[in-house]
């Protein structure tokens, strides 16, 4: 039987040879104090790694057995608004309940809130398999990781009182755009006042493109201080779909995504409560929650990559043409062979990522309860800013990928890939969002540029080339390192400028080179580990090689004249 876990070697892999896991997993079980008080809790590493395997394979044999196969019906029958509420396909229903049943809510949350206390890593593989099944359905399940911003920043009694419906398989949702407030949250104008006779909070306004709008409980990103324009007078409330006051007032007739219902809201005088403290909505809650998402759609990208890699793959081996099967001509696996190795190099950087967040969000959670020891606050430290560098990256050239991998998946499939006969159809218009929301790949290159300009990109890389490798890829890691030393040069030539436009101009084929040569580095230690990805990292850094080589010439070759054509 399949199942969307054990068939993919990748993941177990990235579960369990990473020497970090075991430094996560020690902080996110306290030395396994669980043990004695929940009866699923780990003893040690081994029984927790364990733990994580034998829940991913109910997660892949679900996604294979259910949500897989309820794709195509979900995408053609989509949800509706009946009376100001959503009515979810039937599909749907059949996921979200096969779901719940099978415990893989809350898997994030610790296990005193009706949790599985799961790492990142773990977690979001679940989200990357989930996604290669149904891309639409991530976005209901996955927005669960909306409860990480709860439970980081509400109160222990809010804690106490939302986290355990979350575990127990309600939805959740983040309503932060509006029709005018779009990328620029600055300006959402969603008014929360304080209603002094309830004690509560009242919130009036409208909402829009909100994945999962009708969700039972929902962050909601808010003004608060009267008078102001800019993100200092937003906070985060909650609002509890059980209260009333909130409107679905239509479902958006999108692209792809189609089970996933993108909603129109209207609050008038919603009951809610603040979620931390005034002022800090936008400044840090949404930050953080930005972050945690960012990381969701990379795993969903990098599902979408497999499920467009898997339907090319399997076609291209049945399909014949001239008494040989498709695969064997060289078009054909050559974009094969791109495939697989954006999709492997995609997923490299996805979970270097996570285990970074995961070490910094798990000393963060014990801080709470302890004082951190110096080495602690500074291994804190390091982490954060690694996965602050590295998740736009993930983001940027994952979601990018993914749109590739669809559309190479379409053209392997040839006029048949056109017709929706074939899921490529609906993989192709799945992936095309995920380089659009929780932020345009523009954004991601402007958050990820700073990274560039100080080079803690290039220092990252400079610690890669200082990595062991097996004598078969040291030619590929001297390759690397003739590809960092274009691009330092590169950069230097541009930061001597001093001409911030001209950084902005060149920005996006800086980061473009800062993650291929990341990414290449990712590949190949994970080949000298493994001998199944030794085709991948070869075939990408050759590409990557191409890449730089194009952008180095680009910038070198460019004159003050180009950039003043450009603006006109």
């Amino acid at each position: 039987m399949a199942n969307f876990y054990i068939d993919t070697p990748e993941l177990k892999y990235h579960l369990t040879q990473h020497p970090l896991m075991k430094r996560i997993v020690e902080l996110k079980e306290r030395n396994y104090a669980d043990k004695d008080s929940f009866d699923y809790a780990p003893m040690d590493y081994e029984d927790a790694m364990d733990s994580y395997q034998k829940v991913l394979e109910i997660v892949g044999e679900i996604c294979a057995d259910t949500i897989a196969p309820n794709a195509e019906g979900v995408d053609h029958e989509g949800p509706q608004v009946i009376d100001g509420t959503v009515k979810y396909a039937s599909g749907t229903v059949e996921n979200l309940d096969t779901c719940v049943k099978a415990g893989m809510m809350g898997m994030a949350m610790p296990r005193r809130l009706g949790g599985l206390n799961f790492p990142i890593v773990p977690y979001i593989m679940a989200a990357d398999i989930v996604s290669s099944a149904d891309a639409g359905f991530e976005n209901l399940w996955g927005l669960q990781d909306c409860a990480e911003t709860l439970y980081e920043f509400g109160t222990d009694e809010q804690r106490e009182r939302f986290i355990p419906r979350i575990c127990a398989g309600e939805t959740m949702s983040m309503d932060l755009t509006e029709p005018d407030a779009g990328s620029d949250l600055q300006s959402v104008q969603l008014k929360a006042s304080f209603d002094q006779k309830n004690n509560c909070w009242r919130l009036n306004g409208v909402k829009r493109f909100i994945t999962n709008g009708d969700a039972h409980v929902h962050l909601v990103l808010a003004r608060s201080e009267e008078g102001t324009k800019d993100g200092r007078g937003l906070s985060m409330f909650i609002y509890d779909r059980n209260d009333g006051g909130v409107t679905v007032r239509r479902i958006e007739n999108k692209l792809g995504i189609k089970g996933s219902p993108t909603c129109e809201l209207v609050y008038k005088n919603a009951k809610a409560e603040l979620c931390g403290d005034r002022k800090l909505g936008l400044i840090k809650y949404v930050m953080a929650l930005m972050n945690g998402a960012r990381l969701g759609i990379t795993a969903q990208a990098v599902g979408i990559s497999q499920a467009a890699y898997n339907e090319a793959l399997s076609y291209a081996k049945d399909r014949k043409q001239f008494s040989r099967a498709i695969a064997d001509f060289p078009a054909v696996y050559e974009l094969l062979s791109n495939m697989k190795a954006k999709l492997d190099a995609s997923r490299a950087l996805l979970y270097e990522t996570a285990r970074y967040v995961d070490v910094y969000k798990a000393l963060d959670d014990i801080s709470r309860e302890r004082k951190l020891t110096p080495e602690e606050r500074a291994e804190s430290k390091l982490y954060s800013k690694l996965a602050d560098a590295f998740t736009p990256l993930g983001k940027g050239m994952g979601s990018e990928f993914a749109n590739q991998n669809a559309y190479d998946c379409i053209q392997i499939h040839g006029g048949s890939g056109f017709m929706k006969d074939y899921a490529c159809e609906r993989i192709y218009r799945d992936a095309r969002i995920t380089s659009i929301y929780e932020g345009t790949t523009q954004l991601q290159v402007v958050a990820a540029i700073r990274y560039v300009t100080t080079k803690a990109y290039l220092a990252r890389i400079r610690e890669f080339e200082a990595m062991e490798v097996k004598d078969e890829y040291k030619s590929l890691k001297d390759t690397l390192q003739k590809m960092a030393d274009s691009y330092e040069a590169t950069l230097d030539k541009v930061l001597e400028a001093k001409d911030n436009e001209m950084i902005d101009f060149f920005s996006r084929r800086l980061v473009e080179m800062s993650a291929y040569i990341i990414m290449a580095h990712l590949l190949v230690r994970d080949a000298s580990n493994d001998d199944m990805f030794a085709a991948s990292a070869s075939v990408f850094t050759r590409w990557a090689e191409g890449e730089v080589a194009k952008h180095t010439t680009y910038i070198n070759n460019f004159c003050a004249e180009g950039l003043a054509a450009f603006r006109k």
